[in-house]
This record gives structure tokens, C-alpha cells and sequence, in this order.
């Protein structure tokens, strides 16, 4: 995979198909299990629908098993709604927003993942705040203490705004960390303005030891040095992307390509390629503006299929 190592953020690799076919994800395997298990966290009772969005998004991409930890009174109707999901209650205040408690319920989910999604849905600071907290201390407990140990996370929206808050115990999530912030929450990630975003996408990865994409362009380690980073850029995609629920079905779309068994940057690159060539697609078909979040879903397996021969 013929990518440069930037050693600042001027240095970019363009993501191009033949980029991508010369990267290209791994085999099917032979059932659901060999794809990996995506577990989504967040749905507040007022917007699980970002939840299902992610997970839609997590499957069209390809993995095997998904599970859905929503607000307790959403998940029945969230399971309903996707039948190919599991559905799981978790703790809620009384105005639905999802808390830090009763981890306990989707332990084995935990456990079993190979990408964890937390954010899509979750619509409280700082309740986002201590739902990390408690994951993270669980890892502790769990001694899951060395960088890049266990499965694969993916943060989304509040989890986002939440996580500079919990910076200094990153310890068990650094090394396995994808973030997918907008231009905004790029800003609250590093606590400045931002005025050129391909170097606030690497400040980001370095400072979080993580693999971003942001409004088309992605930084992660490199592959040849860990203190390097890798810097790419996506070719395509519409304006009609700015959508409700489009950041949902991009961190759902990466959530299932890491599970499958990529890197973080592959499924970064790959996820945010996909994302845009989707918009594209479907700006062919119905207009540069008004194509639904859901409606990207669909594009992914036919756009997978074309680069991936």
C-alpha cells in the first residue's frame, strides 16, 4: 500500500480507488463471527435514531454481529426497528438521556466486541463525561492497562466533546482510538480555534495517540514509526453529506470495517471514502441536496464490491 509518511501535516496521500484497491479489506471469512461484533453505545430516548443509523451503517459495511446499548425506553423499539441488532436497555434520567451506570448489563458485549461506537445519540455533556469515565475505569478494573490492548474505539458527538475531559486516564483506550469529530468539535479537542484543519487533524492524532478523520482528511500512525503520523485526504463527496445524521453513518461505517479486522487507518481512509462516494452516488441519482443519512447505508456493499476486486 503505497502511502507516504509526512513527518508534519503538509505532506498529504490523496485517497483515490486505486489507492484503495492496492489496500484492499479483508475476506469475507466464512460466517458472521470471522466478520467481527460491533456494539454501539448511545441513544437517548429523543434521538435513537442516530444509534440506528450507526449500527445500519456498521452492517452495510460489512460486519458480522451488532448490538445496540440505547436508553432502556427506546431499546424495544430500537430492536424493531433493526431486527438484524441486538437491543439493550441501559440506565436513563428521567428525561430519557442515556447515563454512566449499569455497565454491568452489556459487560459481555463489551467483552465480546472488536469495535465499540460510543456517542451517536447521546445528548447530555456531561453524562457523555461519566459514561467514559465508567468504561475506561472498567478497563482498569479489568487490567486492560497497556496501550492498544482490547477491541477497537470509536468515538462520535458528545463522546467527543467529553473526551478532553477525561484526557489524563486515556491510558487503557490510547493506541485503539478512531475519532471522527467535525470542524467544531476539532476545536473543542484541542482547545483552540481552528483556522487550518489538516494540521488540527494531526495535532488531534498525536495528542490522543489516535487515527481521526475529519471533513475529509485523515491522520493516524505510521505504519513504518509510531512517532510519525500519516496524513490522507478524501477526492470526493457532495455538499448534500451536511445532512442530519451523516456523521452517524460515517462512524458506523468505520466502527464496521475496524471490526472486520483492519487497521484504524484502513478503516479510516476506506470509511470516509465510502461515506463520500456514497454522496456522490446518490447526487447522481436524486440531486446534490435532500438524499437522506439512511440512504448512504445502502450505497456501501456495491461501492465495497467495485473497489475491492
Amino acid at each position: 500500500m503505497p502511502v507516504s509518511t509526512p513527518s508534519d501535516s503538509s505532506a498529504l496521500t490523496l485517497v483515490t480507488p486505486s489507492l484503495l484497491r492496492d489496500w484492499p479489506l479483508p475476506a469475507p471469512g466464512d460466517d458472521k463471527y470471522s466478520r467481527g461484533a460491533v456494539l454501539v453505545v448511545g441513544g437517548a430516548r429523543a434521538t435513537p435514531g442516530a444509534a440506528l443509523l450507526a449500527g445500519t451503517a456498521a452492517l452495510r459495511a460489512g460486519a458480522g454481529k451488532l448490538t445496540l446499548a440505547v436508553a432502556e425506553s427506546a431499546a424495544v423499539q430500537v430492536g424493531v426497528a433493526l431486527p438484524e441488532c441486538g437491543a439493550l436497555g441501559l440506565p436513563e434520567t428521567a428525561d430519557g438521556s442515556v447515563t454512566g451506570e449499569g455497565l454491568d448489563r452489556i459487560s459481555p458485549y463489551l467483552e465480546r466486541s472488536d469495535a465499540l461506537l460510543i456517542g451517536p445519540g447521546l445528548d447530555d455533556l456531561d453524562l457523555a463525561e461519566a459514561l467514559l469515565r465508567a468504561l475506561l475505569e472498567r478497563e482498569v478494573t479489568a487490567g486492560v492497562t497497556d496501550p492498544g490492548g482490547g477491541a477497537a474505539v470509536v468515538l462520535d458527538a458528545y463522546a467527543l466533546g467529553a473526551l478532553g475531559k477525561v484526557e489524563d486516564r486515556l491510558g487503557p483506550w490510547r493506541g485503539r482510538l478512531i475519532l471522527t469529530p467535525n470542524p467544531t468539535e476539532a476545536g473543542i479537542l484541542l482547545g483552540r480555534d481552528v483556522e487550518d484543519l489538516e494540521t488540527a487533524v494531526v495535532d488531534i492524532a498525536r495528542r490522543f495517540d489516535a487515527v481521526v478523520s475529519c471533513q475529509g482528511y485523515i491522520a493516524g500512525p505510521s505504519a513504518e514509526a509510531a512517532q510519525d503520523t500519516e496524513l490522507w485526504k478524501i477526492t470526493t463527496g457532495y455538499g448534500g453529506l451536511g445532512t442530519s445524521g451523516s456523521g452517524d453513518v460515517l462512524a458506523g461505517a468505520i466502527a464496521g470495517l475496524r471490526a472486520r479486522g483492519t487497521s484504524g487507518s484502513q478503516a479510516a481512509c476506506w470509511g470516509t471514502h465510502l461515506h463520500a462516494a456514497a454522496a456522490d452516488r446518490l447526487a447522481s441519482k436524486l440531486g446534490p441536496l435532500g438524499f437522506l443519512a439512511r440512504e448512504l447505508a445502502d450505497e456501501l456493499p456495491a461501492l465495497m464490491l467495485e473497489l475491492n476486486t
